[in-house]
């Protein structure tokens, strides 16, 4: 069975960090690209970041170069991403994705988990 589960999401200030993580089973982890996609209020999903198979390269949207990182452990089958300097248009739900393709569409990735929240005040 196929699963991704984010956590390390919550409530912090602006300008605080998080590092969010996303836990893989039920598939090859290390033979698929990985994602961080979030979901802000009103908006549609939207991506932010993957990182390759090996780990070796990371591509990241304009609002999250400089910001935020994207890892991977593929020893214990997980991802993360480190979100520094958090912003209160950051507040959304974050999710981890597995695909092959180096892709910003959401249609080709093919498992997703369900989500942490993540709140930032001002």
């Amino acid at each position: 069975q196929v699963q991704l589960v984010e956590s390390g999401g919550g409530l912090v200030q602006a300008g605080d960090s998080l590092r969010l993580s996303c836990a893989a089973s039920g598939f090859p982890f290390s033979d698929y690209r990985m994602g961080w996609w979030r979901q802000t209020p009103g908006n549609e999903r939207e991506y932010i970041a993957r990182v390759t198979q090996a780990g070796s390269s990371e591509q990241y949207s304009n609002f999250a170069e400089g910001r935020f990182t994207i890892s991977r452990d593929n020893a214990k089958n997980m991802v993360y991403l480190q979100m520094n300097n958090l912003r209160p248009e950051d507040t959304g739900v974050y999710f981890c994705a597995a695909g092959f393709l180096p892709s910003t569409n959401p249609t080709h990735y093919f498992y997703w988990g369900p989500g942490t929240q993540v709140t930032v005040s001002s």
